[in-house]
């Protein structure tokens, strides 16, 4: 995996108010920590910053540049505002050249399986152990004209050479099932329909009762 160069300042302000300032001028609060440092609160180039994200995607590793000094860090967690398109925080890890560490990597599922059937995908991402350097982005399952009844496990999942699985090998990554029939899918109505209960008609007598038991309070 390639690495960014970016620069980063140091903070100096804290909380909430500060966050926001650190966002309004286009930067990103970050905090970067590891192998036993002190934990360094950090501003990111918001634009640069979200390049190297969309390029390298969620396991992005950066050369940061803090007054001068080179630091490799892989990009730990990233989070975004619920509501609003900008990062509201990025969490950073130290790392080093020739180090592994430990990862999620999304799982893509592609092809058609047999006839009739349907695919449902279990696990989005599974985890691994790779060298910092070289974290793939991600992994493809392919179902391609796989028999109905098939159980893909994380344990059937090819990784790349020097890449080691650390999510529980037996954990269902996808699931080749009969698809549907049209008289499934009508079963299904009928039998959500038949629990519903119509509420029932509001009483003339009712508001009379409820403004009775009101004067008297």
């Amino acid at each position: 995996m390639a690495q960014s160069k970016i620069a980063a300042e140091t903070r100096t302000e804290f909380g909430k108010g500060a966050a926001r300032r650190t966002r309004r001028a286009g930067k990103i609060p970050a905090v970067l920590y590891g192998h036993g440092t002190d934990p360094q609160h950090l501003s990111l180039p918001s634009l640069e910053f979200a390049a190297v994200v969309r390029e390298q995607g969620r396991n992005a590793i950066l050369e940061i540049d803090i007054a001068g000094k080179p630091q490799l860090a892989l990009t730990k967690t990233v989070t975004f505002h619920p509501l609003r398109p900008y990062v509201e925080h990025v969490d950073l890890l130290v790392i080093r050249r020739g180090e592994k560490v430990v990862v999620e990597i999304q799982v893509i599922v592609e092809g058609d399986a047999q006839p009739g059937s349907l695919v449902t995908q279990e696990l989005n991402t599974i985890e691994v152990e790779a060298d910092a350097l070289n974290i793939p982005e991600n992994v493809v399952v392919s179902v391609e004209g796989i028999a109905i009844g098939t159980q893909i496990l994380a344990s059937d999942v090819v990784l790349p050479e020097g890449v080691e699985l650390r999510t529980e090998p037996e954990y269902l990554v996808a699931n080749v099932v009969p698809a549907p029939t049209e008289a499934d899918i009508e079963a299904t109505e009928d039998a959500e329909g038949a629990g519903v209960v119509e509420d029932a008609p509001e009483s003339a007598e009712e508001p009379a009762a409820e403004a009775e038991t009101s004067s008297e309070d």
